[in-house]
């Protein structure tokens, strides 16, 4: 365990899981953007955690000395309580991000146990300790799916919570405990539902990740049913740019979708990243069985933030997703590695097949 915060230098920020592909993405936003915040990484470092996404900080913190107090990654879970009762007894955290989460919906729909236990009892393993040790801030990072499918129209953040598989509906479990304990015990917390996000580091069971590494390396890519579902898409840097600005700016008790508005079926995506490419798609899509219970459209509006704060995306769509695809293109070894483990290789052989029982 680190030593007690001794500085009054430094606010310090708790990020849970940070190592994973959006909390890696936001401590090192934090990191790089504010030098007066001293940023603790909590991560369990299960299958889609990689502290290869925040080599940049480690390799930092080697040339300047003098900001190795600036970040420290402790290994652990959200779900110990003796954990969490010496991390919040030792520093005076300003706020607290919650980014970790089990989130595929495939996997999932195979074993839900690690959804509950994660996205449910670890929400509220933090949530007491928040309260416990009077927390100024407490940010949990939801999710557009606990909408379910909206076949029509945008959901506000007032629309009705309908998940439709046991991922989302963890995250929903997870979003009304956080609101029960806001009107409860008046913790200060902020609920986050953001839409897709894509971008750099992204686990590559993902559709982008997947898409991608699939075509470089001459493979199928598994497409459930008639690839028509249509999601909405966030690059990670506009994704880390909004959550800042609710950490910086929103009042407490809140709740914010961030969306780029950027709305596109499975297919068209697939098709614009072998355009990038300058590869035929034909030969690699394989239509699959789709989801039991599939949500075929998510639509998140994020008026209220523009409206409120100030906020808008910075990111054009086809211009991220060619960083993205030559991010990926140019860190081969990074995803390599992670698909000829165990881990993916043998949730792939299902995901392939659309198999879930």
């Amino acid at each position: 365990m680190l030593p007690p915060s001794s500085s009054n230098n430094f606010k310090n920020i708790l990020v849970c899981g940070g190592s994973g592909f959006m909390g890696s993405h936001f401590v090192g936003h934090l990191y790089h953007t504010y030098p007066s915040y001293r940023v603790f990484n909590l991560d369990l470092l299960t299958y889609a955690g990689n502290n290869a996404n925040i080599r940049d900080i480690e390799l930092h913190k080697a040339g300047v000395p003098l900001d190795g107090q600036r970040y420290h990654f402790i290994h652990g879970d959200i779900c110990d309580r003796g954990l969490l009762e010496e991390l919040f007894r030792a520093h005076a955290f300003a706020s607290v991000l919650n980014f970790a989460a089990e989130s595929h919906v495939d996997r999932s729909i195979i074993s839900s146990v690690d959804f509950i236990r994660t996205n449910i009892y670890g929400v509220h393993a933090l949530m007491e300790m928040v309260r416990k040790y009077s927390i100024p801030q407490f940010i949990q990072i939801s999710t557009d799916e606990i909408y379910g499918d909206v076949p029509d129209g945008y959901s506000h953040e007032e629309s009705p919570i309908r998940p439709s598989n046991p991922y989302s509906a963890s995250k929903a479990g997870a979003d009304v405990l956080v609101q029960a304990f806001i009107r409860t015990h008046r913790v200060p917390a902020i609920i986050v539902r953001s839409s897709n996000n894509f971008g750099p580091f992204q686990y590559p069971e993902k559709l982008i990740p997947l898409a991608i590494t699939s075509f470089l390396e001459g493979k199928k890519i598994p497409v459930h049913g008639q690839g028509q579902h249509v999601r909405s898409w966030i690059y990670v840097k506009d994704f880390c740019d909004a959550v800042d600005t609710i950490m910086h700016t929103a009042p407490r008790y809140t709740i914010w979708n961030i969306s780029a508005g950027n709305l596109r079926t499975n297919l068209e995506v697939i098709h614009r990243i072998a355009d990038l490419l300058g590869k035929d798609p034909k030969p690699h899509i394989e239509h699959i069985g789709d989801r039991p219970g599939a949500d075929h459209r998510y639509a998140v509006d994020h008026a209220k933030l523009h409206r409120e704060l100030g906020w808008a995306p910075k990111h054009n769509f086809d211009a991220a997703l060619g960083e993205t695809v030559r991010w990926y293109q140019m860190n081969q070894e990074w995803w390599k590695r992670i698909k000829e483990a165990d881990t993916f290789r043998l949730h792939y052989e299902k995901q392939s097949k659309a198999q879930y029982y």
